[in-house]
């Protein structure tokens, strides 16, 4: 009986211990880790400040690659949701959602030394309050470098059980974050090291247009006036065979751009035409939307689209290696667009459209866009053409540069907060200055 009344008040003795441990131990649980990566701080903060690209970094993935996220609320910025779930016991279910955003992103410039995000987590981890803080800090003789430092913060109240979890706070969540952190680099270091914080880029749901196209390349060493040469040539051929088909040209002229090598220049010069369905070699065809090129054995090539496909017959009437109708040698008819597509807008020389494709991807890939240069190139419209007086530059042309994407909300950020591109000064420039970018920090590309 002695033995049990020992054993009884030990027991006793050790839940007394243990209550006053758990009183004693810490309310509030915290932990972080910092990075430094070589990107500019608005391409971390966009990362950051959307969930899109959140599967490609979280370590979640590689503990099960069949993680299900779903996204919901906002797209970007405070009140975007994701939730997860996982049949593995060590991701299972959870929310995040983005609480604040100091700055907003239409307040963070090259002058904003630090930047904070706060995600709200509703996870299996023990305690309340539970959020993520991504502080952002400039770093770098440039400011070309950002510190990341990635915290988690919990409050575990009076729970005694949710207290003693905080000896476990440099498990699951250290590793999480420590991992996830580390992927974030991987995932930036895809992104371009390309400007676009003067870029106002809004989502356009195109439609599906008939063209005629001729497709045509340049060494890119002759420079704009070998581009001229190639576009006036395509567009007289286009121009020939729409009078030959008695369609009617409907627009300005349009370059799919299909290789931007760094010696030659491929793509494709289209003027869109007022008929769906063209008569080629006494037959009526219906235009139709490209498609991927096949090989001789049905497959699709895993890279380059044109390398390893047969040729085209080049009759007239037939379809090439992509769908477009043969109307002559040299002129395709075909149904452009469709979907949506990122708009960006550039006045100046071409010589700056490449800079603003760039721009636009590069904007895409932080933002969780995703886009297809082979079976959805990128392509510019001529909107508004260079007017001279003699030599004398008065009017700079504009282009609007479009890149197709997939996953894609209706609107961006700056589109949702109803900012407009800003436009140039109507007043005639010299010719020997440059053009202004209209959303674009940098000068045109030489």
């Amino acid at each position: 009986m002695m033995r049990v009344l020992e054993f009884i008040v030990a027991l006793i003795i050790v839940a007394i211990v243990g209550v006053v441990v758990g009183f004693v131990m810490p309310g509030s649980g915290h932990v972080e880790r910092s990075l430094v990566v070589g990107k500019d701080m608005r391409q971390v903060y966009d990362v950051l400040n959307n969930f899109r690209r959140f599967p490609d970094f979280s370590v979640q993935r590689q503990y099960d690659r069949n993680t299900k996220y779903d996204f919901s609320g906002k797209a970007y910025g405070p009140g975007a949701e994701m939730s997860w779930s996982s049949d593995d016991d060590k991701v299972g279910t959870g929310k995040m959602t983005i609480a604040s955003n100091d700055p907003s992103f239409d307040k963070l410039d090259t002058q904003t030394k630090s930047a904070k995000i706060v995600w709200n987590l509703d996870s299996s981890w023990r305690g309340n309050d539970k959020h993520f803080t991504l502080q952002l800090d400039r770093q770098g003789s440039r400011n070309q470098l950002t510190k990341v430092t990635w915290s988690y913060d919990v409050d575990y109240g009076f729970n005694l059980i949710n207290r003693y979890s905080n000896l476990y706070i440099h498990g699951d969540p250290d590793a999480f974050i420590q991992f996830s952190l580390n992927n974030l680099q991987n995932v930036l270091a895809q992104v371009p090291n390309i400007d676009y914080s003067k870029l106002i880029p809004y989502v356009e749901q195109t439609q599906p247009t008939a063209v005629l196209l001729v497709s045509t390349s340049i060494e890119r060493k002759g420079g704009l006036d070998a581009l001229n040469d190639a576009v006036d040539k395509a567009t007289s051929e286009i121009q020939a065979a729409a009078k030959k088909l008695n369609v009617n040209v409907t627009g300005p002229r349009i370059l799919f751009t299909t290789n931007y090598g760094d010696q030659t220049y491929n793509f494709d010069v289209a003027l869109p035409i007022s008929a769906t369905s063209l008569n080629v070699g006494g037959q009526s065809h219906d235009l139709t939307a490209p498609k991927p090129p096949q090989l001789a054995d049905g497959a699709a090539p895993a890279s380059d689209s044109t390398a390893a496909a047969p040729a085209d017959s080049a009759t007239p009437g037939s379809t090439d290696r992509y769908g477009r109708l043969i109307v002559d040698n040299n002129v395709r008819g075909m149904l452009a667009f469709g979907g949506p597509a990122l708009k960006g807008e550039w006045n100046g020389t071409f010589a700056g459209v490449p800079q603003t494709r760039d721009m636009l991807k590069a904007y895409s890939q932080t933002h969780g866009y995703k886009f297809d240069d082979v079976t959805n190139p990128s392509y510019d419209i001529l909107a508004k053409p260079e007017e001279k007086k003699g030599d004398e530059v008065t009017s700079y042309a504009r282009y609007d540069v479009y890149l197709p994407v997939t996953n894609a909300p209706e609107q961006t950020p700056e589109q949702e907060a109803g900012i407009k591109p800003p436009t140039l000064d109507d007043a005639p420039a010299s010719s020997g200055s440059s053009p202004a970018p209209a959303s674009t920090a940098a000068q045109p590309a030489k």
